[in-house]
């Protein structure tokens, strides 16, 4: 069984003009946050226990990983255009395989001054950042 959803939306509209891409449709978004990571830096090492977590790639790749108790560990690699689902209790990581942009979008309690409250540290890092 697949951990992670990943996708890549397609335009909704196109023209001389560009595109038009609904990154998201009809889902409740409570905050979108922009996280920029350098070339090696980890991000994440553990879970939430109420909030789902969109991450759209702007720019960049970044390394995935994932575990949740009934379904084992994934891996993958994500960039531009790429958007990633991680659902309540599935343990994430991310590893910035080079300079790197994206926006995480949350429905939850995770965010704003009480970006920490849902936030459980993994006692096992999924990855290990190097010192």
């Amino acid at each position: 069984m697949q951990i992670m959803k990943i996708e890549q939306p397609a335009p909704q509209h196109t023209d001389d003009r560009g595109e038009i891409m609904d990154i998201l449709a009809e889902e409740p978004i409570d905050f979108v946050t922009r996280i920029t990571s350098k070339a090696g830096a980890v991000r994440g090492n553990h879970y939430h226990k109420d909030t789902f977590q969109w991450v759209y790639m702007l720019s960049g790749r970044i390394r995935v990983c994932a575990y949740n108790n009934g379904s084992g560990r994934e891996e993958a690699v994500i960039s531009t255009g790429d958007l990633l689902l991680n659902e309540p209790l599935e343990h994430h990581a991310f590893e910035a395989l080079e300079d790197s942009v994206f926006l995480v979008l949350t429905r939850g309690p995770r965010g704003g001054e009480h970006y920490e409250d849902d936030t459980y540290r993994l006692d096992n890092p999924l990855i290990t950042p190097v010192s």
